[in-house]
């Protein structure tokens, strides 16, 4: 039997973990720091196994999309494994932390709570890996994460984390109505649609970052959303087309499809929606009702979901997985 407050035993790809450290820090502080310490020394284990497979040669005869992404699955768990018994880090990050509370007269909680919020908030979100072929600096990624981590803690500036879980559905990518710029940057965009897509997460369980960066893919952080013939919006956020059963409204516009890896300009009719929140349910609602993407909902990391959408035909687009995990890593949706 697992010792709830041993987060080490539990799956690389486990959505909960975070969580589950922030309610320890709560019950425990001391031990919830140390837990933290050593989730963040996995998190340098697995930028530096990342690193590691990117030197190897690639395109051998078994090399694919589906062997990379199994690789990374197996490279996670490695790396959990590994920070089990520890390389030292997390002691070091364990002593500078408590080190620097007690000269703040602070509580430990707020020491695992920065440590969290550094994770959580980095680049790559906790032990997600990137898309196959995409790179970082490790050096330098691992001692900005550091300094972050160190820094005096701010309790007031910690977000609720946006936890990896699930989602999906279906469209193409790039739709491209009439190019408006409603949306002159993407933290504009994040916080005009972020208390709809936290009311249909909270309903759903679809978690919400995975939401918002699928709208922010389709929409282009909401510079090219589909607008209506009288240049009023749509609030179709996902490209989600009007397909024969749709009873709702209707708009026309030209959209990017993809045919034998050739983007091709076709005109399509999608759905049309009277708010932003109608738009993310009736898209939560989709995901949830259609079998195609029944195991994309059960994703429990960034990569497998991002590539089971592609695998299921979210999109004809053959860089789709890699473009919304580039959005999902990013530091635009760390608000």
């Amino acid at each position: 039997m697992i010792n709830s407050s041993d987060i080490s035993g539990q799956l690389a790809i486990d959505a909960q973990a975070v969580d589950q450290l922030r309610d320890q820090a709560r019950r425990d502080p001391q031990e919830g720091l140390k837990q933290t310490a050593k989730q963040f020394e996995a998190l340098f284990l697995n930028m530096m196994m990342k690193s590691m497979r990117e030197a190897t040669p690639k395109e051998g005869l078994f090399d694919s999309d589906q062997s990379r992404f199994y690789t990374q699955m197996l490279d996670q768990q490695l790396v959990q494994n590994l920070s089990d018994k520890g390389i030292g880090l997390a002691d070091m990050i364990v002593r500078q932390l408590s080190q620097a509370i007690d000269k703040e007269q602070a509580n430990a909680i707020d020491g695992a709570e920065s440590l969290l919020t550094a994770i959580v908030g980095n680049d790559e979100k906790p032990l997600v890996s990137l898309a196959p072929g995409q790179t970082k600096d490790l050096p330098s990624q691992l001692w900005a994460n550091l300094n972050r981590a160190t820094a005096k803690p701010n309790f007031s500036a910690v977000s609720p984390a946006l936890q990896p879980n699930r989602m999906g559905i279906a469209s193409s990518s790039g739709n491209d109505g009439p190019e408006m710029s409603v949306i002159d940057q993407p933290r504009e965009f994040v916080l005009d649609v972020l208390p709809h897509a936290r009311k249909i997460a909270r309903e759903t369980g679809i978690p919400e970052h995975f939401m918002i960066a699928q709208a922010a893919l389709e929409t282009g952080w909401g510079r090219h959303q589909i607008r209506r013939a009288d240049n009023q919006p749509s609030f179709n956020l996902f490209g989600i087309k009007a397909s024969g059963n749709w009873r709702g409204q209707v708009v026309e516009t030209m959209t990017t499809e993809y045919v034998d890896g050739t983007p091709q300009k076709i005109r399509e009719k999608f759905r049309a929606y009277s708010s932003y929140e109608e738009a993310f349910r009736d898209y939560a609602r989709l995901l949830q009702n259609n079998p195609r993407y029944a195991a994309v909902l059960k994703s429990r990391s960034a990569t497998a979901f991002a590539w089971g959408l592609q695998q299921a035909g979210y999109a004809t687009d053959p860089s789709y997985a890699e473009k919304l995990l580039k959005i999902i890593n990013s530091d635009a949706l760390n608000i």
